[in-house]
């Protein structure tokens, strides 16, 4: 079975493999970037992402001398933040332990910042050639679905199986190959809900094709409710400027800029909420005016609705209680400061305002 799986992949593998930027090089660097990026974000999107990145930071020593807020203002709009500061975590413990090199083996990767067993394997095997397993979201599915998986992949006995399939099939000498072959398949044939299972080089040996379970596999926990939250921003003008604060480095949205608000509770009016918010978070009150617009955005586990309001200072100067620091900027700098999809929608309308305070 081991031998003739792998046959068929990289048989196919070798017909049908994506063109991606980070196959045309061999630099583990870059290998490392694009694996870090592709942590739950499609191909698709990360490609201009990577190769914005790579124009600016060409190599680890380019990375490692950057400021943190560089790195971010380069990776905004990718999401996952924390993923860009230990990219420049480990950029500075790779200077300082390893001669600015990527260690070889999957141990010492491990060691590094953002970086665990699935992006080891990925890692070690695509650019050092090591016989070390990956499995990401497509390598998952389609080993559940050959095997017949019927353990939910996202619990311990499921995911140890999965990892058990996923060292057993390696075939020694084309590691990297055979692994880029899973994830290109799980893309583009193993597809989630409309898998091409005629079009598919493993379905002679596929359990779950055989017995008509493709759409049952993988077996996954179900899903909660996502969570619905209501939350207002505060534009808060003075000599031209706005007033932004930096979130704290923990937490979602580490480290980025943001129009300081807060969650509503139950009971209040949006303005309420908002006074209450820059009371708690500044130590300062606002006089909350017209309404800027409302926002949208889903995240991961919940979805946000956010009402931005025009503000201005009642009261004592502002102070960063809750924020790692605050900044008076002018509206056509604030492209210099790193933001979420949120903050930079409301930044973009305070240059050009929506009409009708209605907003995506």
């Amino acid at each position: 079975m081991k031998n003739r799986f792998a046959k068929l992949i990289l048989k196919w593998y070798d017909r049908n493999a994506r063109r991606l930027p980070w196959r045309a090089v061999i630099d583990p660097y870059a290998i490392w970037v694009s694996e870090v990026m592709l942590q739950q974000t499609q191909v698709e999107t990360v490609i201009p992402y990577y190769q914005r990145w790579m124009e600016r930071f060409p190599d680890v020593q380019a990375l490692a001398a950057a400021t943190e807020q560089e790195v971010l203002g380069v990776w905004e709009g990718l999401g996952y933040y924390t993923r860009a500061r230990h990219l420049w975590q480990a950029a500075g413990k790779l200077i300082n332990d390893y001669d600015a090199h990527l260690p070889r083996d999957t141990r010492s990767l491990e060691k590094l910042p953002g970086v665990g067993r699935y992006t080891a394997g990925a890692i070690a095997s695509i650019a050092f050639g090591v016989d070390a397993p990956a499995l990401d979201g497509n390598i998952k599915r389609v080993l559940a679905r050959v095997f017949d998986v019927d353990l939910p992949i996202d619990k311990p006995a499921g995911l140890k199986r999965l990892w058990t399939l996923a060292a057993e099939l390696l075939p020694h000498g084309r590691v990297g190959d055979h692994n880029q072959a899973l994830m290109d398949l799980g893309a583009l044939i193993c597809m989630p809900k409309h898998p091409l299972c005629a079009e598919c080089p493993l379905k002679g040996i596929c359990l779950a094709f055989r017995q008509g379970c493709v759409m049952e596999r993988p077996v996954k926990t179900p899903k909660k409710t996502t969570t619905h939250i209501t939350v207002t921003a505060a534009i808060i003008r003075r000599s031209g400027r706005v007033l932004i604060a930096r979130r704290p480095y923990k937490g979602l949205l580490g480290g980025l800029w943001e129009f300081p608000g807060g969650k509503q509770q139950a009971g209040e009016t949006l303005k309420e909420a908002l006074r209450r918010e820059i009371l708690e978070e500044l130590a300062a009150d606002v006089e909350v005016g017209n309404e800027l617009g409302v926002y949208h955005h889903a995240y991961t586990h919940f979805r946000v609705t956010l009402h931005a309001f025009i503000c201005k200072l009642a009261g004592a100067k502002p102070q960063p209680l809750e924020a790692s620091e605050l900044a008076w900027v002018n509206p056509k700098a604030l492209g210099a400061y790193p933001m979420g999809r949120i903050d930079r929608r409301i930044s973009n309308d305070l240059l050009s305002p929506p009409s009708d305070g209605a907003h995506r």
